[in-house]
């Protein structure tokens, strides 16, 4: 799964989720997927060695591979996107560090933190928010539905957890 709780410090009482987007192709996968690319595009130029055809294709063919060297350089950059959720019996205090660097803060008296689902009508299936303080954030849009559903049971039982400890 894209988050992660820790386990909290000796002594003390406090939860920390960090969540991530999931990235199906590592690093190290991005290199050999583009070689690949490029050795399976260059297959039908080997008929057209030494033909004119050959150079009036290779510009296209490369432009292909560019993008697609583009569009995945994209996708990581805006994978970049990490949000740290810490909870004890005092206080919730999310942090969202977007793709670009900015840090978004939110917190709340865990007392009256609730945590909401929206299975239908926000901008992805089962929209979870925590609401506080006035305000209602969005945590882990990047997740599947599922991970949001299975999120949401975890962010209710150390909500209550928490505040059982006060």
């Amino acid at each position: 799964m894209p988050y992660e709780w820790s386990p909290p410090a000796v002594g003390s009482k406090v939860a920390r989720l960090d969540l991530w987007p999931y990235r199906s192709l590592p690093r190290r996968g991005f290199a050999g997927f583009m070689a690949l690319t490029a050795a399976m595009i260059s297959l039908p130029l080997f008929p057209l060695l030494g033909t004119a055809l050959l150079w009036g294709l290779l510009p296209f063919l490369a432009l292909a591979v560019a993008g697609l060297w583009w569009a995945l350089k994209r996708s990581y950059a805006s994978g970049r996107v990490h949000e740290a959720l810490t909870i004890d019996a005092e206080a919730i205090h999310l942090t969202r560090t977007d793709p670009r660097g900015e840090v978004r803060e939110w917190d709340c008296n865990s007392y009256w933190a609730q945590v909401d689902m929206y299975p239908t009508g926000g901008p992805v299936p089962h929209y979870l928010t925590l609401r506080g303080a006035g305000r209602e954030v969005e945590i882990g849009a990047f997740l599947s539905e599922d991970e949001r559903k299975a999120l949401y049971s975890e962010l209710l039982r150390e909500l209550s957890r928490a505040r059982a400890t006060r």
